[in-house]
């Protein structure tokens, strides 16, 4: 799998998808290593930052900066890891750890309302002022329990994703 140019074996395919528990079928997972192999086009087994804001809609994304810190150097089986909870078949658990993810930056497993504010101030550009930013914020965490001063961990916005499933599903054309 190392080497972009060669064909998946069975044994890549499953070991790929045990690897994604099941979320993507053997012709998913066909597509999507066609789509790696076009955006890794120096074949070097893995894709870099720049190879994915070659993607227009991932460069658009105002996330896209945050994304990159958990994408760049993917290999083709994190790859479709990252792509899993994504996947209608994902649960609520892998679809709120990768937004969890998105909100903790540095990676502390904790994520403060700087960290949120953060996020918000890339979703909203110059719509919203810092001030409104904050309103909203504090008023979201009251409606959930929480204060400015909490420090919300995954297990958190598992609960407060909970009530309302994320609509983040991707369908994988598949030829």
């Amino acid at each position: 799998m190392g080497n972009t140019s060669s064909m998946l074996t069975q044994y890549d395919i499953e070991e790929v998808q045990s690897h994604c528990h099941d979320l993507f079928e053997q012709q998913e997972i066909l597509s999507l290593y066609q789509r790696f192999c076009q955006l890794d086009r120096n074949a070097k087994g893995f894709i870099s930052s720049d190879e994915f804001l070659s993607v227009p809609e991932f460069a658009m994304n105002p996330l896209s900066q945050r994304l990159l810190k958990m994408v760049d150097g993917l290999n083709f089986k994190d790859f479709v890891a990252f792509l899993s909870a994504f996947s209608a078949k994902a649960s609520l658990r892998q679809k709120v750890q990768l937004i969890f993810k998105v909100y903790d930056s540095d990676c502390n497993g904790k994520v403060s309302f700087k960290d949120i504010m953060e996020v918000l101030r890339d979703l909203s550009g110059s719509f919203m002022s810092d001030e409104q930013r904050e309103q909203v914020l504090s008023q979201v965490l009251k409606e959930s329990g929480y204060t400015s001063d909490s420090f919300l961990t995954l297990e958190d916005f598992i609960k407060i994703f909970g009530s309302s499933r994320p609509e983040m599903d991707v369908e994988i054309p598949v030829d």
